[in-house]
């Protein structure tokens, strides 16, 4: 089974990610983990996506495409995965849909989270992420036990930089998903609209739905 999450920076996508990867053993692929692997690692693609997200702009299609297909050519990823972060626009879509193809496979479900603008700024400003195993925290929405402190693995909480305000602003004009894509994913009668602003666990609740 292959999923593509869909939703604006904010909406809870890499949160709801992780809760139906728990729930369904399904691989979680995050296009941020992935650009930040391979910029942690020296790659010659991790050093030019790293001009643009310093900046707070986009990675071009042509670097984010090639990420994406090498790591779906890993072993993890033989049974499925879902994408969080992935595609963003039409173009992406298509590699996308081409490359599961070449492997007798396609996306199963869309699923698109949304929220308005003035949650979203509020949920970014208060987003952690745990330094050590990655795992997201909400100072308001969903708090570690213990202030700083991952609970699962007692890892250093941080702010990314492209988390601060004037990034933020940037990125909620630049990564909204396009209508474009969306209407590719309703042609092909595989897409969910979900609610963002409801409760966590409602919003898994209906996502796991969805999926079944």
């Amino acid at each position: 089974m292959f999923i593509v999450l869909l939703g604006p920076p904010g909406a809870g996508k890499g949160t709801q990610a992780q809760r139906i990867a728990a729930a369904t053993q399904l691989l979680h692929i995050s296009t941020g983990d992935m650009f930040r692997e391979h910029v942690k690692g020296g790659t010659e693609l991790g050093k030019q996506a790293n001009e643009y997200m310093s900046k707070g702009d986009l990675v071009p299609d042509a670097l984010t495409i090639q990420m994406l297909l090498e790591r779906i050519g890993r072993a993890d990823a033989a049974e499925g995965a879902m994408f969080d972060g992935f595609p963003r626009n039409v173009p992406q879509a298509e590699a996308l849909d081409a490359a599961l193809a070449g492997r007798a496979a396609k996306v199963d479900h869309a699923l698109l989270i949304s929220a308005p603008d003035d949650e979203l700024l509020s949920r970014l400003g208060g987003r952690w992420i745990c330094r050590n195993c990655g795992h997201l925290y909400h100072e308001r929405n969903d708090p570690p036990k213990k202030a700083g402190i991952c609970d699962l693995c007692t890892g250093e909480l941080y702010q990314r930089e492209d988390d601060r305000p004037g990034v933020v602003m940037a990125r909620l004009e630049k990564q909204k998903p396009p209508v474009a894509l969306i209407e590719h994913y309703r042609k092909a009668d595989i897409l969910s609209e979900i609610d963002g602003k409801q409760s966590l666990d409602a919003v898994t609740a209906v996502l796991l739905e969805a999926i079944k």
